[in-house]
């Protein structure tokens, strides 16, 4: 089939490959001047099944609450007039319950642990190279009632085949011995060793090159105005410099602006736009940052090492679609960074800062699969797990356009 992905970013050309792979001819349109520009770029780099607690869970609510008012909170709601973001908030609040949060760390772990077998796979099938690090993830914490909180969380998520184990504070410094000068001490911790990290967007460009090489078409610089309709299908898109491109199927890769473009045809999706944050430090020759990719559950935080760089992100900001930098939020992150790494010397007009909006669901479990529109498929929704997702999710896309039977369960990640 001629089949048209939109969006170039980690799961739209993931979404391509494994099209490709299943001989389509596939084209991917972007709106940007080349892959992985927008929600992709610098994110926190991490392949972190240990991550799959939602954000919606029963210490939320209350949470939430505590960081009202706090600009620099680790979720921050700005109230608006927004019906959307009104919508979600409740169907957020609906997924706190215990019961909904672990059907939803089940139905993230099964595509996570997937993914990240895939991505393994193809790493060492296509030969590529973007800072991969494979020396798992340690989630550390300073305060004893979050470690308290996170024992719990790590045997749920054992009990459905992730080893994350619960390490004390002297094995956490073993594991990573750059936090022993952390100015807020470390209390204990838990570990997944077969996590891993990585430049996202270096991943999705080494990608692309395999994808042309199989010969997938890119098509940057191209805007969508809209999607045309007739007979229960999709019949062609209008392009914004008014031409039409039609094909057989089309599959909607564009994170928090799926939404705006489905809604026009009757399709709506939970998906909000939750602005997460990152800074990027250069690093000197034997900088005092971590060689392990680290969770910092207590601020919503990860650090990541990548090559020369230390890659510190998070936060989420629920502020529609302004992707302007807040320099209060980019204060927080650099405040913890120097906090938990006092010896790391870094000069503040080096580091580099960015804002990127997550395709966010309440539950943290992302779309995936067909619509009410026979040849129009979904790949969207994966908040802040993209990357952890993204080949098992661009796998369980393409077996859905293919009409395979998928080797995890798709019910999950169906339209709701």
């Amino acid at each position: 089939m001629r089949i048209v992905v939109l969006g170039a970013g980690l799961t739209g050309v993931t979404s391509a490959w494994f099209l490709a792979e299943d001989g389509h001819e596939v084209t991917v349109l972007d709106r940007q001047p080349g892959p992985a520009l927008e929600t992709s770029f610098a994110n926190g780099g991490q392949i972190s099944t240990s991550h799959a607690v939602p954000w919606a869970n029963p210490a939320a609510p209350l949470q939430i609450l505590k960081w009202l008012g706090r600009e620099d909170a680790p979720l921050l709601w700005r109230f608006s007039a927004d019906l959307a973001q009104w919508s979600w908030g409740l169907r957020f609040l609906l997924e706190c319950t215990p019961a909904r949060t672990r059907a939803n760390i089940r139905a993230i772990l099964a595509l996570a642990l997937d993914s990240r077998t895939r991505l393994k796979a193809l790493r060492r099938e296509l030969a590529l190279d973007y800072a991969c690090l494979e020396r798992g993830i340690l989630h550390f914490y300073t305060d004893p009632a979050e470690f308290a909180r996170a024992i719990p969380q790590a045997a749920l998520m054992r009990e459905f085949g992730c080893e994350r184990v619960v390490k004390t504070a002297a094995e956490c410094l073993t594991i990573e011995p750059a936090l022993a000068h952390s100015a807020a001490p470390i209390v204990g911790g838990t570990y997944t060793a077969d996590d891993e990290s990585g430049d996202a967007q270096l991943f999705t460009a080494a990608l692309v090159e395999r994808c042309a090489a199989r010969g997938v078409q890119f098509r940057y610089n191209t805007p969508l105005a809209g999607i045309e309709t007739a007979g229960g299908q999709v019949a062609a898109l209008r392009l914004a410099n008014g031409d039409a491109l039609a094909a057989d199927a089309y599959v909607v890769a564009l994170g928090s602006y799926s939404t705006l473009l489905l809604r026009p045809l009757g399709i709506n999706i939970p998906v909000y736009p939750a602005k997460g944050y990152s800074i990027t430090v250069p690093l000197q020759p034997g900088a005092l940052a971590s060689a392990v990719s680290l969770i910092d559950d207590e601020v919503k935080m990860v650090y990541s090492r990548l090559g020369e760089r230390l890659r510190v992100a998070g936060t989420a900001e629920f502020t529609g679609y302004d992707t302007t930098l807040n320099l209060t939020r980019i204060g927080a992150l650099v405040r913890r960074t120097r906090q938990v790494f006092p010896q790391l010397e870094f000069d503040d007009a080096a580091v580099e800062h960015w804002a990127g909006l997550r395709p966010a669901t309440p539950s943290n479990v992302p779309i995936i699969g067909p619509t009410a529109l026979k040849n129009l498929y979904l790949n969207t929704g994966h908040g802040t797990l993209g990357w952890t997702m993204v080949v098992g999710s661009g796998r369980l896309l393409a077996d859905h356009v293919a009409g395979r039977t998928p080797e995890i369960d798709p019910r999950p990640y169906l339209r709701r």
